[in-house]
């Protein structure tokens, strides 16, 4: 990617925004790169939810899979359309 003049500029919310710190004592330090980067705390919140073990409760999927294949699995629909209702709502509040 070229940077140059017309490269858009992108605004970035200041709870992302992370603190940078570099160590760098001597030639020794800055020949093999060492850097210390300290993360924000909302930074933190994002590379916690990051890491997958929450996403999916594979448990319940198995138990819903298996009442789709022997026919049990019964859809309520009118609890389907109350939840597109009520999130319509909040979307347009």
């Amino acid at each position: 990617m070229k940077i140059n003049a017309s490269t858009p500029r992108v605004a970035v919310p200041s709870e992302l925004v992370t603190s940078r710190s570099e160590s760098v004592s001597g030639a020794q330090s800055a020949s093999t790169g060492s850097a210390q980067v300290a993360l924000s705390a909302a930074s933190r919140r994002m590379l916690a939810l990051q890491d997958g073990s929450n996403d999916i409760d594979v448990e319940r999927v198995a138990a819903i899979r298996d009442a789709i294949a022997s026919g049990q699995f019964k859809i309520d629909t009118s609890r389907i359309a109350d939840g597109l209702i009520a999130t319509a709502r909040d979307l347009l509040k």
